[in-house]
């Protein structure tokens, strides 16, 4: 007598291969390139000696065998997932990853994609991916919201008193800056990009030289006062 088999153990469960090349649609505008490449190079910057994370912009999340390709929902404008490998990737790939999700997302929203960030995508981040926190920011006008998972829930976070949203999972605050969305630590120090970190070191050695150079004209005229009073200064 055969015995049927059964197909609901992982060893008859048949995934699509991992390998998947990120699908995402061109990017609204140069101002959404920018935002994601100055969010991306601020927080690899600030988290350089760390490992344990991956962070990536306008990059396909499969999250589902199933899942249905649609215009209604492609990958985030920009995640971050703790706890895990800092490798490159073609897209992330759920059930490559150990089954993680991001721990925080961020979307950039415009015209044509606004109704489906505040709608659709939130809907699937909150009761799908269980994404801890989710942000939204509008290069344009300049709208910032974030939202923080509660009892299974998307709760607005309250804003400090400079306006900027607290991120537990990245222990940073997102805040605006010359209109763009920016990281601060904890203490209200800006994130830098390395750009601004090296403009910072040039100041600093500049400022440095005109110390030494400020010092150096009193020095010559201290030496010059005493030759004038008949002082031999190297005898001093």
């Amino acid at each position: 007598m055969s015995v049927a088999k059964d197909v609901t153990t992982p060893e008859y469960v048949i995934f699509p291969p991992g390998d998947l090349y990120s699908d995402e649609p061109p990017l609204e505008s140069y101002l959404h390139l920018q935002q994601i490449i100055l969010l991306l190079t601020c927080l690899e910057w600030w988290w350089q000696d760390r490992n344990d994370f991956f962070a990536a912009g306008n990059l396909t999340i499969f999250y589902s065998p199933k899942q249905l390709k649609s215009e209604q929902f492609r990958g985030p404008d920009f995640f971050v997932v703790l706890g895990t490998e800092r490798k490159p990737r073609k897209s992330w790939v759920v059930w490559e990853e150990e089954g993680k999700y991001p721990n925080v997302i961020i979307e950039l929203l415009s015209d044509s994609t606004a109704a489906t960030d505040r709608g659709l995508k939130k809907q699937i981040y909150q009761d799908i991916f269980r994404t801890p926190e989710y942000f939204w920011f509008d290069p344009h006008n300049l709208e910032f919201a974030g939202f923080v998972l509660l009892a299974g829930k998307y709760e607005p976070i309250t804003p400090n008193p400079q306006g900027r949203l607290w991120s537990q999972q990245l222990e940073l605050f997102l805040g605006v800056e010359q209109q763009s969305l920016r990281f601060y630590t904890a203490e209200g120090e800006l994130v830098p990009t390395p750009q601004e970190v090296a403009q910072q070191q040039m100041q600093r050695a500049e400022e440095i030289q005109q110390v030494a150079e400020q010092e150096k004209q009193r020095s010559d005229r201290m030496e010059a006062k005493l030759r004038e009073l008949g002082i031999d200064p190297d005898a001093i």
